[in-house]
Order: structure tokens, then sequence, then C-alpha cells
């Protein structure tokens, strides 16, 4: 049989990264192409305690329907630590529970955008965002990224330049993938431009509580008094991505939508994910297992910066980093990345192009991205050890 496709799926091209994935399922290779938490970051003793514990006390609970809006006590547990810690949500906000926040990025663009609609995002991006973008027929602007963030006046030519604005994207902390974080000066300028031209900023905050070095600057979602964000997070970084829990706080009105568009998709996040969640935030000390996080990443990080120094410097030169999960590494101009990049493949060890996280992906790129939280220690340096032999022979030294 010929099979037809919708318009709205026709020119979607699978994720990069999930393609690597392919390849760094053969155990011989080092895959410093993923974007998974630690293995030891994960808390299984205390999760299994819980769910066994839900299972002893109430099963039916964790094993019907429930709410679409979410499970009611995670729902008020987590807009009030948001609101206490964050300073997140305010009387005209709501939160609602979502399968990750990738179904964030799903649901508000379903629910404010049609065909056409340009929605503006830093470049380069999260792919899968970008994805979820392009599966709406949004045309996708990129707004250049600065060592504090991204271009203010970048922003306000497109803004200027663009018709039918419907939202920024931003990841305001440790950006995906370029590990900038924006400054509070930009931060607050992002938000008076939005305000100016009367669009909406998406925010989505993944690696936020993985701050492991300098100052916590507050979320734009903070500082919102005109109900124009909509905020994004998640568990799958600080408990687990295999639960698929994440979350929305923004304006009802808005809400309201996501709720019915979300109805016909999933009916509800997993309820047992999100009983665990709430478990594991209000009866275990959350403060002190996101503070164990903060140092395994750190030490992770610094391991990465090292090899790095040794391997590549100073031929590629690469963003540091304060938190998060990623290092965006820049190749000489004289080196092909996407040729570098399938080389490397075949040395056994796995990294993403960088073409990947642009709004339009045939524009010239020499960086590739490296994760530093997933592979084991002897792995991260490895691997980087064989992408400076890689460096070496390509720019015609020794390998």
């Amino acid at each position: 049989m010929e099979y037809s496709f919708s318009d709205r799926v026709l020119e979607l091209k699978p994720s990069a990264i999930r393609e690597i994935f392919k390849y760094a399922a053969d155990p011989e290779v080092i895959s410093l192409s993923a974007g998974n938490p630690a293995p030891e970051a994960f808390p299984s003793k205390a999760i299994g305690e819980i769910a066994a514990q839900i299972f002893a006390q109430d099963p039916i609970g964790a094993l019907q329907y429930s709410v679409t809006e979410g499970y009611p006590a995670l729902r008020r547990h987590l807009l009030a630590y948001m609101q206490k810690t964050h300073q997140i949500g305010r009387a005209f906000d709501e939160i609602l529970i979502t399968s990750g926040a990738q179904q964030v990025m799903d649901l508000f663009t379903k629910s404010v955008c049609n065909e056409g609609d340009v929605i503006l995002c830093e470049a380069p991006s999260f792919i899968g965002s970008l994805n979820t973008f392009r599966s709406y027929k949004a045309r996708l602007c990129g707004i250049p990224m600065e060592e504090d963030g991204i271009s203010l006046s970048g922003l306000e030519d497109a803004l200027k330049r663009e018709k039918h604005v419907k939202f920024l994207y931003t990841i305001p902390n440790f950006q995906n993938p370029s590990g900038i974080t924006m400054s509070l000066e930009k931060r607050h300028g992002v938000y008076e431009l939005a305000k100016k031209y009367g669009i909406m900023i998406l925010e989505d905050n993944p690696y936020g509580d993985l701050r492991f070095a300098g100052e916590h600057i507050p979320a734009i979602k903070s500082f919102d008094e005109e109900g124009i964000v909509m905020y994004a997070g998640t568990f799958s970084k600080v408990i687990s991505p295999g639960m698929r829990v994440g979350y929305a706080i923004g304006p009802k009105p808005i809400l309201q939508k996501m709720i019915v568009c979300k109805q016909g998709e999933d009916v509800h996040t997993n309820i047992l994910a999100q009983m665990i969640c709430d478990e594991f935030m209000t009866k275990y000390d959350y403060d002190a297992h996101l503070a164990g996080l903060r140092e395994i990443y750190r030490k992770k990080y610094a391991l990465a910066e090292e090899a790095l120094q040794k391997n590549l410097a100073p031929d590629v030169t690469w963003t540091p980093v304060e938190g998060g999960l990623f290092i965006w590494c820049t190749l000489p101009d004289t080196i092909d990345m996407p040729t570098f990049c399938k080389e490397a493949v075949l040395r056994k060890v796995c990294v993403v192009p960088g073409n990947a996280f642009l709004t339009n992906e045939n524009d010239p790129c020499h960086a590739f991205r490296i994760n530093f939280s997933t592979p084991t220690d002897e792995q991260l340096v490895r691997g980087i050890e064989l992408l400076g032999t890689l460096l070496r022979e390509k720019l015609g030294g020794k390998a």
C-alpha cells in the first residue's frame, strides 16, 4: 500500500539525538551524546520504598483513572514549593502536571499557534522543542546567543520585522545545547520586550536546580505581573526522566485550553509517578537530594573540563558552565563539523552535531555538544581523549 501523510508531519525528520542513540547502543561506543542524568543520581532506594508504601496503602488510587489537571496533592505541594522557593505563581496562575516538560511545549503550542505563526527561538536551541513547533507548521526564527544569553537587539529586530509572532521560547539556565545562562539584566530585558510587543514567553527550565557554581538568578516567571510567561518545569533531571512528570505554571485561561488538549492526548499523566514525586518532595529531604545532585555534577564537570583542556585546547573552544549537563564545543573553521562527528562515531565516541539544534539545520555550524552527566568518569575521560586524537589528525599533527 502507498501511504500518505499529513502536511503536519510530512517534512518532520527524526531527532538527530535519537538517531545517534542507535550508535550509542553499541556497548563499545562511548556516548557523550545523551542528555540523561547520571546513573548515581537516581534515588532508586527511596522510590522503591515510596512505591511499596503506595501499593500497601492506596493501590486503587495508584491504578485508577485520575483528573487531567494532575494529582491534587502534587499540584498543591508543588505550586506552594515554587511560590516559596522561586517566587513563581501569581493569583492569575494555575498549575498543570504533564507527561514531561516536552508535553508543555506541545500543549502550549497547540493552544496558541496557528499554521504560519512565528515562534522566536534562541539559536541554537533544544531540538525536541524545535520539532514540536515544526509539527504545528509554525515558522521558526532563530535569535543569536551571546555570552550572557539571547541578543536583545537581535530579539527586538525580529519583533519589529516578523509578523504574527506568538511567543519566544527560551531556556535561561544552562541552555541546551550551549550551556549559556541568561543574565538577570537580560531576563528583565526579554520580559520588557515581550510586554512591549504583545507576545508571550515560554520559559523552559529543566536544569535550574542543577546549579553547581555561581549565584542563583531568578526566573523570568518570577517577575511576571502581566500573565505573559508560561513556565515549564520537570522532575526528569532531579528525580527520574523515565517517570515522565513535568509541569506548567501559567495564566489560567491558557492552562484551561491546554487541559482540554491534554484530555485528547493522554487523559492524564501517569498517576503512580505523580504520587511518587509528591511523596518524595514532602516526606524525604528534597533539598538535601538536590544538594547531592549538584555535587555529583560539579565533580563530573570538573573532570570533563580537565580532559578538554588536556586534549582539545586551544584549537577547540567551549563555553564554561555553572550547571546543567552540557558543554558546547566549537571546532576550528578549517574542520568540517559533520564529518568530524561522523568520524568520531567510527572511533567509538558519540557527540551531537551542532546543526541539529538550529532553526535551519542547513545553516553553517562548527559546534558540537558534549554531555558529561551520563558516561562513567572513565568513559568521559576516554571519550574526550578519542576526540582529541581525531582532532590532531584533522589538524595534521601526530595522533
